[in-house]
Parts: C-alpha cells; sequence; structure tokens
C-alpha cells in the first residue's frame, strides 16, 4: 500500500499551482449559442461567453473530465463584467475517479460582483494522510442571484497538479482502501448475521481487522455473552482512559450563566465602555464609557479570585490620562503589563478642529502611571479621531492592530445630515510597532485617497476584530456601513500583508438561522488553543422589517472546519419577562463589554444599553459570568450505562416479568435523573412494558427463556435466541457511536448499498 505524505508533499509546492486541463464531459442542459464549452475560456468582456442552463426546476450540473488523473486543490470561477442576476450563488462540487462514484469537495458560495474568486477544495481522505485522486470534477448549481431557476456560469479554473509521482501513489492507495473497506464490510454483515465461519475465514486469509480488538471485545462481552456488567465496566474503562474524549469535544457546548454579585464599590451603570483581562494575574480592567447622561473617566480593577471591584482612579485626566469619553477601544500587553487606549466619541457640537485629535495613551499597570504616547497619531502615520473601531494586540511582535471606525469631521461639513453612507468617512487598517513607536498603513478604505502599494478594504463600524497567533491571522467580520449592515467574514494575514474571504458552508436557503444575522455592536472573541470564535449578539437588522433588533444569541464558529453554530438563543424582548429573569440571564443590549480568560474558559459581560424605548438614557451595570459547558465524563458513563440498563431491562421483560421490574425499581431508577423530565417519561415508559401481552415481544416461547445471561447459540435456529442476537446488536451499534470512528466497524452496512 502507499501512502501520500503531505508534510513531504508541501515541499513541493509547485507542483500544485499547475493549470490543469479539461474537456466537458456531461452537463444538466444548455441552449446553442450559451454552450457549457464556454466555461474553459476566461473572456469576462464577451457577454456570450458563458454557460446559460435552460429554466428547469430541478439542479442544474456540469460534469468536468480532467485530461488525466489529478489532484485538484483549487477550483477559481470568472465572472463577467457586467453582473447579470442569473449568475450563480450557491454551488457543491463533487469529485471522483469514475462520473458514478464521486465525493462532495465543498459547498460554496459566490458574492454578486465581478471579481473572480477561488476557493479551496477537499484533496484529502484518511484522516488528512492520503491525498484523494480524480478524474471527474462535477459542479452542481443550486441557487441563482435572481428567482429564474437558470443559471450562468462564466469561467471555470482548475489548479492542483498530475504529477505521476504523487498521483499514481494516491490511486493505489485509494484501490486498496476500497478493497479494504469492502472486506470490512462484508465482515460486518456476516458477524451480525451470525456466520461466524465466513467471518473469520474472511479475517485470515485477508488480514484485515473488522475493528479496533477493544471494540471486539465489548462484542464479546455484549453480543455474545450478553454480561451487561462487565459492559458497564468495560465502558467506564474506556471513558477513564480518555477513549471517548473525541465523542464528547464533539458534543454541543450548553451556556451557564451566572449572576456576579460584590459588596460596593463598583463601576454603575453605562455603554460604550471598554475591558480588558489579564489572565495570568486574574484581574479585569474597566475603563470610562457614557452612563446616560455623560461620559466617564474613571478606571476599575476587578479581582477574579476575591470577587470584588476596587476603584484605581476616579477621574484619569487628572493624572496625566485620558479624559472622559465612550466608544474608544483598548487592549493589554500581558506581559509588559500595560494597556493601551485609543479614540472616543464626539457630540456634533464639540467636532471642532481643535478637538479632533486622536490621543494615545499606556497605561502601567505596575507603577499606575498614564503616559500620553501621541498627542495626535494621524500626525505620525496613524489614523485621525475615530470610534467604533477594533484594536488588539499581537503579543510576540509588540504590534497593535487598529481596522476601521468613523472619522469624525469637523461639523461644518454637514456631513451629519447626510444619508448618502459614501459621505461617511470611514478609517482603514493601521498597526503601531511599540518598540520604535511607529506606526503603518496597511490598507485604505475603498473611498479614501488610494495610497500606491497599499491595498483596498470595506471598512466599516461595529465590527469584531480577533487575532489567532497561530496562524498569525486577524479575523474581520460583520459591522455597519452607512445604512448596510454587514455579515462579510474575512482575514488579513499579518505577516504577509494579504486579505482572503472565507466562504460559507452551505447554510440553507435561509442563512439568517446558520450563521450570526447581519448586523454591528455584536461582542467576540477568540480560543486559538481551541480554534474557535464567539460571538454574542448585539443589534442586527431585521430581514422583514426595517427596524433594528437586540436579542439574545451566543454563536460559536469553528475556525478548522468552517462552520458556525448557535448555540444559545433566547427571542423573548417582553419587560415583564426579562424583569423575572433580571437574577438568572442577562436581558438583550447592545454598547455592551465581554471578555474572555482563555485559560479558565470564562467570558465576562458588563453593562451596555437595553434599547428601551421608553427609557432611552437608561444604562445597565450588571455583571455576569458565562461559562460553556460540555458533557463531563461522568455525565457521558452515566448515559452510557442507562443505554446498557435500558436494553438489559428490556431483554428481561421478554422472559421474567418479576425480575425485569425488580431491575427497573432498583438498578435503572438509580441512575435515572428523576428531576429530568424527559428522562422520567422515558422511565415511565419502560415499565408500560411489563404489561404489554406476551405476542408483542414475538414468540411465546420467549416467556419461558431464562438464559439472557448466557451465550447465545451461533446459527442457532431457535427464534428467542435470534430476537435476543438482534437487540444486542443494536445495543453495541448504539454503544460503538460514542467511540471514536478510526476504531470501529464501518458505520454503513453492506445490505444498504444494494441497488433496488
Amino acid at each position: 500500500m502507499y501512502s501520500t505524505d503531505i508534510n513531504m508533499a508541501s515541499n513541493e509546492e509547485s507542483d500544485f499551482q499547475k493549470v490543469l486541463e479539461y474537456s466537458i464531459f456531461k452537463c444538466s442542459s444548455y441552449s446553442s449559442t450559451f454552450t457549457p464549452e464556454n466555461i474553459i475560456t476566461d473572456k469576462p468582456k464577451d457577454e456570450k461567453s458563458c454557460w446559460l442552463t435552460a429554466n428547469d426546476n430541478h439542479p442544474q450540473f456540469v460534469i468536468l473530465k480532467l485530461l488525466q488523473p489529478s489532484i485538484v486543490r483549487n477550483i477559481t470561477f470568472g465572472k463577467s463584467e457586467k453582473v447579470p442576476i442569473c449568475s450563480v450563488r450557491k454551488f457543491k462540487i463533487h469529485g471522483g475517479l469514475e462520473p458514478e462514484h464521486m465525493m462532495e469537495l465543498l459547498t460554496g458560495d459566490l458574492k454578486y460582483n465581478s471579481m473572480p474568486e477561488t476557493f479551496e477544495l477537499k484533496c484529502t481522505v484518511g484522516n488528512l494522510e492520503n491525498y484523494f485522486p480524480v478524474r471527474y470534477i462535477k459542479i452542481v448549481l443550486l441557487q441563482s442571484w435572481g428567482r429564474s431557476m437558470n443559471y450562468s456560469l462564466w469561467y471555470v479554473q482548475l489548479t492542483g497538479t498530475d504529477s505521476f509521482k504523487i498521483v499514481k501513489p494516491s490511486i493505489d492507495w485509494l484501490n486498496m482502501y476500497q478493497q479494504k473497506e469492502i472486506v470490512r464490510l462484508c465482515m460486518k454483515h456476516f458477524r451480525k448475521y451470525q456466520q461466524q465461519e465466513i467471518f473469520e475465514t474472511l479475517q485470515k486469509y485477508t488480514g484485515v481487522q473488522l475493528e479496533n480488538p477493544i471494540l471486539s471485545e465489548l462484542y464479546d462481552v455484549l453480543v455474545v455473552k450478553g454480561d451487561y456488567v462487565q459492559a458497564e465496566k468495560f465502558i467506564t474503562d474506556a471513558v477513564e482512559k480518555g477513549i471517548l474524549n473525541e465523542y464528547i469535544n464533539a458534543q454541543s457546548y450548553q451556556v451557564l450563566w451566572t449572576k456576579m454579585l460584590s459588596p460596593d464599590p463598583k463601576p454603575g451603570m453605562r455603554g460604550g465602555h471598554q475591558m480588558v483581562l489579564d489572565p495570568a494575574a486574574e484581574v479585569l480592567y474597566l475603563f470610562g464609557g457614557w452612563n446616560g447622561h455623560e461620559d466617564l473617566a474613571d478606571l476599575w480593577a476587578y479581582n477574579i479570585n476575591s470577587s470584588t471591584w476596587s476603584l484605581i482612579c476616579k477621574d484619569t485626566s487628572q493624572i496625566g490620562g485620558p479624559n472622559a469619553r465612550s466608544c474608544h477601544k483598548m487592549c493589554l500587553d500581558p506581559e509588559k503589563r500595560q494597556i493601551f487606549t485609543l479614540g472616543r466619541y464626539l457630540d456634533t457640537q464639540h467636532r471642532l478642529p481643535e478637538n479632533l485629535k486622536n490621543d494615545f495613551y499606556v497605561y502601567n499597570i505596575e507603577s499606575n502611571e498614564w503616559t500620553l504616547i501621541s498627542e495626535d497619531t494621524a500626525a505620525v502615520g496613524g489614523p485621525e479621531l475615530i470610534f467604533d473601531h477594533q484594536m488588539l494586540m499581537d503579543v510576540d511582535k509588540r504590534t497593535i492592530y487598529v481596522f476601521g471606525g468613523r472619522v469624525l469631521i469637523p461639523t461644518q461639513s454637514n456631513e451629519d445630515n447626510t444619508s448618502n453612507s459614501n459621505e461617511l468617512v470611514f478609517s482603514g487598517l493601521y498597526s503601531y510597532h511599540v518598540p520604535t513607536d511607529t506606526w503603518k498603513i496597511l490598507a485604505c478604505d475603498i473611498f479614501r485617497s488610494h495610497i500606491q502599494g497599499v491595498p483596498l478594504v470595506r471598512s466599516r463600524v461595529g465590527h469584531s476584530m480577533l487575532f489567532h497567533p497561530g496562524s498569525r491571522k486577524l479575523y474581520i467580520f460583520a459591522g455597519q456601513r452607512g445604512n448596510e449592515y454587514l455579515n462579510d467574514f474575512f482575514t488579513y494575514q499579518v505577516d504577509i500583508n494579504d486579505f482572503d474571504g472565507i466562504n460559507w458552508s452551505d447554510f440553507g436557503n435561509d442563512n439568517s438561522t446558520h450563521i450570526p444575522a447581519a448586523g454591528f455592536t455584536q461582542r467576540a472573541t477568540i480560543d486559538p488553543e481551541l480554534g474557535e470564535i464567539y460571538v454574542l449578539s448585539g443589534l442586527s437588522k431585521d430581514k422583514d422589517k426595517r427596524d433594528e433588533n437586540v436579542q439574545n444569541s451566543f454563536w460559536i464558529y469553528k475556525i478548522d472546519t468552517n462552520k458556525w453554530s448557535c448555540i444559545y438563543r433566547n427571542e423573548n424582548t417582553g419587560e415583564k419577562y426579562w424583569r423575572k429573569m433580571e437574577n438568572y440571564e442577562p436581558c438583550p443590549r447592545f454598547a455592551h463589554q465581554l471578555v474572555y480568560d482563555h485559560i479558565r474558559k470564562v467570558h465576562y459581560l458588563f453593562g451596555g444599553n437595553p434599547g428601551r424605548a421608553c427609557l432611552p438614557k437608561l444604562r445597565l451595570d450588571d455583571f455576569w459570568q458565562l461559562q460553556l459547558c460540555k458533557p463531563s465524563h461522568d455525565q457521558i458513563l452515566k448515559k452510557c450505562k442507562l443505554i446498557i440498563r435500558k436494553h438489559k431491562f428490556e431483554e428481561l421483560a421478554m422472559s421474567n416479568s418479576i425480575a425485569a421490574l425488580q431491575y427497573l425499581q432498583t438498578n435503572v431508577s438509580e441512575i435515572i435523573d428523576h428531576e429530568d423530565k424527559e428522562q422520567r417519561n422515558e422511565f415511565q415508559m419502560l415499565a408500560s412494558l411489563l404489561f404489554r401481552e406476551s405476542t408483542d415481544f414475538g414468540d411465546e416461547s420467549m416467556q419461558n427463556n431464562e438464559g439472557t445471561n448466557n451465550f447465545l447459540s451461533i446459527n442457532s435456529d431457535d427464534p428467542v435466541a435470534r430476537k435476543i442476537h438482534s437487540r444486542r446488536i443494536e445495543l453495541y451499534d448504539k454503544l460503538s457511536e460514542f467511540f471514536p470512528e478510526s476504531l470501529t466497524q464501518p458505520r454503513a452496512n453492506l445490505i444498504d448499498l444494494l441497488p433496488l
């Protein structure tokens, strides 16, 4: 068997940059003018150089045949300069060596613009250890940007490698893998139907193992011997050894809110404030904000261990620090123990030229001293006075990144009296190198003066920006630009100055239920170790109305799988409901602050604006802790034991009602959570089994069978034995789902593959 080592192949990166030749093998429909062959050449100015499908009511597709088997890494879609409304929006890509047998390689979306887009295809299988060779690529068109059921596709380019030294071992490996899986499917089938001799013969002459010996031991204990007590011990041992950790880690989080109560003094009501958390020192810092009447300049520290607030300074401007402000941003250098502060909001009447300097401060935690780094960052190559921007620090390089925000300009420009978003001024992307005290512009807003060699970016306010130190990327998403609410998502590679869009997976026709709603003032954090981004909702735009909404939801984005999941949502908006919940769950809000302790895996939320029209000046001062909990090892063990005991009870109920009732009242009852309504109802349903007619269980002879814990006779014609064997197989399959797929028998069944 050949194995392709990806690490080795990565040293030959140039091998995967070849543009691969292909022809059109098959397509669902076309016209005489707009043929699928048109997608082979890139002619964005030629309005007829596209494939235009017929107006059918089924997904359209085209199958491309490569000149020879290849490893396809990327697919690029070209577009027309004049983008038609029938341009493709959603699509799927499949690939394989035969057109009848293909694997899904990608699900994606194309933007409604004239810019070509490149997507990375799945090109490895077998735990990312082997390349997946293809000869055919199938492009399935699922949705266009218009309402019609026809689609236009302009140009398709495939890149990868057809190098013999890479592709040939991959084909050989795939053939061996398929043969092995066929044998495993057969072995599973024959064992399930008690054809032990055939099973053992296959195993002996092929050398193929159906599953890991650990699972074979469980099969023998549970299915053959019916030793349920030993099966529980087996599962207990597997949990203790961490064998079920993969299953536990794949489970959804549960949200646990805790209201943090502490004695006075503590910060008052506010929104638009800033918080940073020092996880090593276990201290949270809060500065400034707006209390509904005025901006604040107080600096607070919260000691996590003692659960107490302390007022460091009531007015930082009195000790050389920044004056009162809101909508500013802060970031922490945990190694140097410094806090940097930049930007602020000014009311229209205060936007005079002399007030529009963007001061930049640093606070030294150890010495309790503020230092004015710059009176006006715009004068030294940095951003102008901005608010609602984002700022964070790359601690390793001691570099601060600042992106977006609204630029404040003098009131005489009347920019606040216009509704044209193009006339609003937004800041770009900047970096500040702390050791050398130097600013650098990395990207300009699309409507600002362009600087030679500096890329353009669509700037915004109220967005999120996070830094992953491992991948060296900034993650930027959402926000607002004029009247437009954004839900785009892109990255910036800080070391090579490169932007890259993140392509959504297929989230269905209504993306609003599968990704965070387009909006701004959401709060986001990142856990680089877990590869997860967390988003607590803020203001969003109702897709059916023109109103803004503020509702509670919490989302997680898995970086490695490019998947969003909503783990918490509460759409209640009534004042009465939230008064009742005030000690159990934070009410919906915006202009709040959320920070994350990546060591202890805990979030902290403070204050904000509840958005109550009847009390427009109301701000909040509640303080919350948020924990994301997954099932513990004990909970998973208890779940497995309950499954085992339920099956044993059902087996006892077939033969001995008295013994079954005793087992239900003792062994099953002790593991049921009787406070859980679902488990309680399930327990009651189990009891009802004892009152069924004997014929409900099958052959009447079951009622006389006492051998539920004995060995089953292989190839037995006894219907009781067959029934028990079938039920134990079901139990074994259920328990196997808790184990990693790499250890278990195939999930599929041979019989399911037969065409009918």
